[in-house]
């Protein structure tokens, strides 16, 4: 198979010939159709992930048909269209029997733990706990994409931080998971606002229905949260830090009314400090969000089936997989595109 591959961290990555995964006993072989170009995989080739081993694929948000399938998967058939969670959980573990899989200490993760889904073909673990059926209708792309930024922050404002219609939603950060945060949110009843320093990126947040964007470019945190007090004087019930960032971090979590949840999807490359003091004084909450169990979807595809959410309107550029390597580094060296980059494999 084809499939891109670094084999040094920071390397430039190269598309090549690739032996052929095979399905283990309990999982499948998918031929990928999209997967996903995600910030997470630009965490992996600059070597934040201790558990890659190289030479390595990336690629972790896919969607695609079943290729081949190991002897003790029962649900599934060769061609048969799916997804999966990027944490892909043992199903036999006390967490996974508590419905907890994306905690699973067992979990394995495409992209990281093994070759992921750059690539034609990916192997997928443990498939009749974690394969997702995809609807022929459902574009390729926006499939994809629910394997992590959208499960991450549904997951993150529904089961964790318990949003609700007519809650204030602020989303710090607008890449692909706060914008897929900021579009969850309006799909909900949220009344959204969104912070970030690039214009384009907070067009992008207006076009989906956010209803307040703040330019923080040159601001303190002062100046920022004075603008965010300004559309939401009583301060925000939920906040949703997306960037990986402890300037950001904290600005999110002071904007918080008492009481005030914070979900925690940016991925850091260092332990930020908190101000625990405010957390102390206010009661607030902060939420982590590892992605979400397959047995939770089906709340997430139903709000896709009626309309309310969009995700293949966040995608901005569709590239092939020859493209993948450039972009891969480009990501990871800060580019900032607006919307979403999904990789058309099939």
């Amino acid at each position: 198979m084809r499939a891109v591959v670094y084999d040094q961290f920071t390397a430039e990555p190269e598309v090549r010939d690739v032996a052929d995964p095979a399905p283990s006993d309990a999982g499948v072989v998918v031929r990928v159709e999209t997967t996903g170009l995600c910030r997470s995989d630009a965490h992996g080739w600059l070597g934040h992930d201790d558990g890659i081993a190289l030479p390595h694929v990336p690629g972790h948000e896919l969607v695609g048909r079943i290729h081949a399938v190991g002897p003790a998967v029962e649900r599934f058939r060769v061609g048969d269209r799916v997804t999966v969670p990027f944490v892909c959980a043992c199903g036999r573990c006390a967490q996974c029997l508590a419905g907890n899989g994306q905690v699973c200490p067992n979990q394995t993760q495409p992209g990281f733990t093994h070759w992921g889904s750059y690539a034609e073909l990916v192997a997928l673990h443990d498939a009749d706990v974690n394969l997702i059926p995809v609807p022929e209708s459902l574009d390729a792309g926006a499939a994809a994409l629910l394997g992590c930024r959208f499960a991450t922050a549904f997951r993150g404002l529904v089961h964790r931080a318990g949003l609700r219609s007519g809650e204030r939603l602020l989303v710090v950060g607008c890449g692909g998971v706060g914008l897929s945060a900021a579009m969850i949110g309006v799909a909900l009843g949220a009344e959204v606002i969104a912070v970030d320093i690039d214009a384009s990126a907070l067009a992008r947040a207006a076009s989906i229905g956010v209803t307040y964007t703040i330019d923080s470019s040159g601001l303190d945190e002062a100046a920022v949260l004075a603008r965010i007090a300004e559309a939401a004087p009583a301060g925000v019930q939920v906040s949703v830090e997306a960037l990986g960032r402890e300037s950001t971090m904290r600005l999110s979590l002071l904007a918080l009314a008492p009481m005030g949840r914070q979900v925690q999807i940016g991925l850091f490359s260092s332990e930020p400090t908190l101000p625990l003091p405010r957390i102390i004084s206010q009661e607030l909450s902060l939420h982590g969000s590892h992605g979400m169990p397959a047995s939770d979807y089906s709340e997430l595809l139903d709000l896709v089936a009626s309309g309310a959410l969009r995700p293949q309107d966040l995608i901005e550029h569709r590239i092939g997989l020859d493209e993948a390597p450039a972009a891969l580094v480009a990501l990871a060296s800060g580019d900032r595109s607006t919307g979403v980059t999904v990789i058309d494999v099939a």
